[in-house]
């Protein structure tokens, strides 16, 4: 009799779980709070500080386009793949030098803001917030090329769940926390402008968490073997390296197998939540909800279900292959668009909202983690990993941006139930291309050998 050839054991569920405690996931974690720290420092909590100090509402209205940075991040993020830092990247390595610089650069532009005057001096200010928010989205580009090399392809799905979760963190505190620390300071004494000064120097000095953690942090494997193949080239004209990089990058993954397949497969696979959830808020107000009502089981029992749902799809992708989360992830994104054709037959219900939002967050956070761990597996060559995850990203978002732009003439010309039921069957196409890679072997393929 001869023997079966061993094949391997599928980690537990509860196995599964631990994957949250690996150093590597534990430093994607703080860098995603480092990631999350600065968005609102060049939105929100910026506008709030420009009204509390008398600046027009038209003034304010014009600073939406400071976030500009985070939608064009793709265009330099050549630069990150092709150069290296002088000095930091000697020292820490790679993509750890940029990160460094990313993080200083972020510091003192979080700096200069605080010593901006709203009021006198509105296009400093808008210089500030411009500064800060290409740094941040500089770090964002170094952080995903960080931890795509870093983790290998059964634990992306946790390590993005991990880098979500402290993502909102970051966010929270740079909202909610700075306002309560202007407050704090307004109780010291401090007068108005000088509170949110030292707010704003608060918060720079939290940039801090992020750099303790990249100097804590240990080089990529993959970016260390790049290094050999810059330093043959360190002579060669910075341009032209670039110029290279960008090339490259797009040449590497448009001669993959089913290049083109992957490339629909990506702008499809979230369409059908992205479908829904542009009208989700409408619906809830049409229906006879408050505006309170909303904010409030969004904020609330939404974001516990978002976060734990993160958890949740990373945990999943640890103990199942690719293809089978992706599966899962997709029919639970169907599931929940039809729990708002229940939520327009049920009515006003703070409950059953309440239920529909949650399942819609949780199933829509497992979609999401699952997503972005296929995306990850699809930057594998560390020559172009921040270019080509930038370029994907920007890629997926055609669904949200663009596809999803008439669903508000459908949802008027069919009613909310049918709208939700239609918006479940916009998945189809993206299960049909899932299908067709799988059986293809295109998920084999992606599969790593890192430990």
């Amino acid at each position: 009799m001869t023997a079966a050839p061993d094949t391997p054991a599928r980690p537990s569920f509860s196995d599964a779980l631990t994957v949250y405690l690996q150093p590597r996931v534990l430093i994607v974690l703080f860098l995603g709070f480092s990631s999350g720290l600065p968005l609102a420092l060049s939105g929100s909590t910026l506008l709030i500080w420009m009204r509390e100090s008398g600046v027009d509402l038209g003034t304010i209205g014009l600073f939406a386009l400071v976030g500009t940075p985070y939608t064009i991040k793709f265009l330099w993020a050549p630069v990150v793949d092709a150069l290296e830092v002088p000095f930091l990247s000697r020292w820490l390595g790679r993509r750890r030098g940029w990160l460094v610089l990313s993080q200083l650069l972020l510091m003192a532009a979080t700096l200069f803001l605080a010593a901006c005057d709203p009021v006198n001096a509105p296009a400093l200010v808008a210089l500030g917030a411009l500064l800060v928010a290409t740094a941040s989205a500089t770090q964002d580009i170094v952080i995903d090329a960080f931890r795509v090399e870093s983790l290998p392809e059964s634990e992306q799905a946790a390590g993005m769940a991990s880098y979500v979760a402290a993502y909102r963190v970051g966010m929270l505190v740079s909202t909610v926390g700075a306002l309560y620390f202007v407050t704090g300071f307004e109780t010291l004494g401090y007068d108005r402008a000088s509170a949110w000064a030292a707010g704003y120097v608060v918060m720079a000095a939290l940039v801090g968490i992020g750099i303790v953690t990249t100097l804590v942090a240990t080089e990529p494997e993959e970016s260390l073997a790049v290094q050999a193949d810059h330093a043959a080239h360190t002579k060669d004209n910075p341009l032209k390296r670039v110029t290279q990089a960008a090339i490259s990058a797009f040449t590497d993954f448009l001669t993959r197998d089913a290049a083109v397949v992957v490339l629909v497969f990506v702008v499809f696979y979230k369409f059908c939540d992205a479908f829904a959830g542009i009208m989700t808020a409408p619906f809830v107000i049409d229906i006879g909800f408050t505006r309170t009502d909303y904010a409030n089981i969004v904020k609330g029992a939404g974001l516990a279900a978002l976060l734990v749902g993160g958890f949740a799809g990373g945990a999943l992708a640890r103990a199942y292959p690719l293809a089978t989360v992706l599966w899962i992830g997709a029919f639970l994104q169907m599931a929940s668009n039809l729990m708002f054709s229940w939520q327009a037959w049920i009515g006003v219900n703070r409950w059953a909202l309440t239920f529909t939002i949650v399942v819609e967050n949780f199933t829509g956070a497992i979609g999401t983690v699952v997503f972005v761990a296929y995306l990850s597996a699809l930057c594998k060559n560390p020559l172009h990993t921040a270019t080509q995850f930038a370029l994907l990203t920007a890629l997926a978002a055609v669904g949200r941006t663009y596809l999803s732009a008439g669903a508000g003439y459908v949802a008027a010309a069919t009613g909310w139930p049918v709208f939700f039921a239609l918006s479940a069957l916009t998945a189809i196409p993206g299960l049909i291309l899932l299908w067709w890679l799988q059986r293809r072997g295109h998920f084999d393929s992606l599969v790593t050998k890192k430990a």
